[in-house]
């Protein structure tokens, strides 16, 4: 097989990579060590007749016209406003933290101004701002940190929050209102007939030939190929020559509830402080599809297993300097992706970095083979 461009993973970064390459009259070969094509935002139907995601909830925003545009070429939307709750104390509060957290938990009647003034008389002012924990003490004070943030990171990262870098907390806002989307971005939605569609058609294309269960290194010398795109861990491309990258990982205990229509009131809820697993989602609130019965997730996460979540802390961040520089390095090799960046991307920023990887990458071959 001769082609312009063999890339190796079919989530976002690789399928939408593909299809600015192919677009632009290239040819393309993409493998995935998988049996779907979709990576980690893949989306499948349980053995009840529920669609669920397999590797966790995947919920789709962006402020970007550009991506929205690209994608809905591919898909029409199902507007969808994520929302999220945590048990705390057997209460459940809306996350992020608003004015009816601050009330629930405290037993008070304060108006937006007075929530300002609460957040203000107990944050803890931390200067510089080094870490997580910083970044959550300066926001909602050591309570707040306590019941609502310090579990939930020790169980999602293995870390405290004073081990991780400030990124991490800086994702999560605080509202002196009663705002309880998760996100607040322009553009919210889930496309209408399941990721499964969207990345099948993403990959529709005459100039595009997929091979699902294959090892990118079994078939490295046997296609032909005058650049590669790699969207797997970056340190695993380079035989982890300077060294293992911390990565996260996650289990997924799913189950389904026959003649349930609905199992919580929310897509996904929160517990920083009680069980082993971080938060239950369920995935009817997100795909909108009617059924009878309803499933779920539990989430746990681990240190072993599938990579799913760079760990931004300051060893981390120094060790993929070193295979940053050695990527950058490599000729005809472009790295797209959230493990080849090792970057904490979402799905949207994984579609914009592919989107400008295409574009280089066009521009640079320019010409497909005869």
């Amino acid at each position: 097989m001769r082609v312009d461009a063999l890339i190796v993973g079919a989530g976002f970064a690789g399928a939408t990579t593909a299809r600015v390459l192919a677009d632009a009259g290239l040819r393309v070969h993409v493998v995935e060590r998988r049996a779907i094509v979709g990576g980690n935002a893949c989306e499948v139907t349980d053995p009840s007749g529920v669609r669920i995601h397999p590797h966790g909830a995947h919920v789709f925003h962006t402020n970007s016209d550009r991506i929205i545009a690209f994608l809905s070429r591919f898909t029409a939307w199902r507007p969808y406003e994520h929302r999220v709750l945590a048990q705390v104390d057997g209460t459940l509060v809306p996350v992020p933290v608003n004015r009816t957290t601050i009330n629930r938990l405290y037993g008070l009647a304060l108006d937006d101004a007075g929530v300002a003034d609460h957040l203000a008389r107990v944050s803890a002012r931390r200067t510089p701002v080094r870490t997580s924990e910083d970044v959550v003490l300066n926001r909602v004070g050591r309570d707040l940190c306590d019941r609502l943030f310090r579990g939930y990171t020790r169980k999602q990262w293995g870390m405290d929050l004073a081990e991780l870098a400030p990124g991490v907390a800086a994702r999560i806002p605080v509202r002196i209102n009663d705002d309880d989307r998760y996100f607040t971005d322009r553009h919210q939605c889930m496309p209408a007939e399941g990721y499964g569609r969207l990345f099948d058609r993403l990959l529709e294309h005459p100039a595009i030939t997929v091979a699902v269960n294959t090892d990118f290194h079994a078939v490295r010398e046997h296609v032909a190929h005058r650049h590669l795109v790699y969207t797997g861990p970056v340190d695993a491309y380079f035989g982890h020559c300077h060294g293992r990258l911390g990565y996260r990982s996650l289990r997924f205990e799913h189950e389904h509830f026959a003649g349930v229509a609905q199992f919580q009131s929310v897509g996904c809820v929160n517990f920083p402080n009680e069980f082993d697993f971080t938060r239950i989602v369920e995935f009817k609130h997100l795909t909108g599809q009617a059924h009878t019965g309803t499933s779920i997730a539990r989430e746990f996460p681990q240190a072993q297993g599938e990579p799913y979540y760079p760990i931004p802390s300051p060893e981390n961040e120094a060790l993929h300097r070193k295979y940053a520089l050695q990527a950058a390095a490599s000729d005809n090799v472009t790295f797209v992706g959230r493990l080849a960046e090792y970057r904490y991307y979402n799905m949207d920023q994984v579609v914009g970095a592919a989107l400008a990887a295409g574009t280089r990458i066009v521009e640079r071959l320019r010409r497909p083979l005869a």
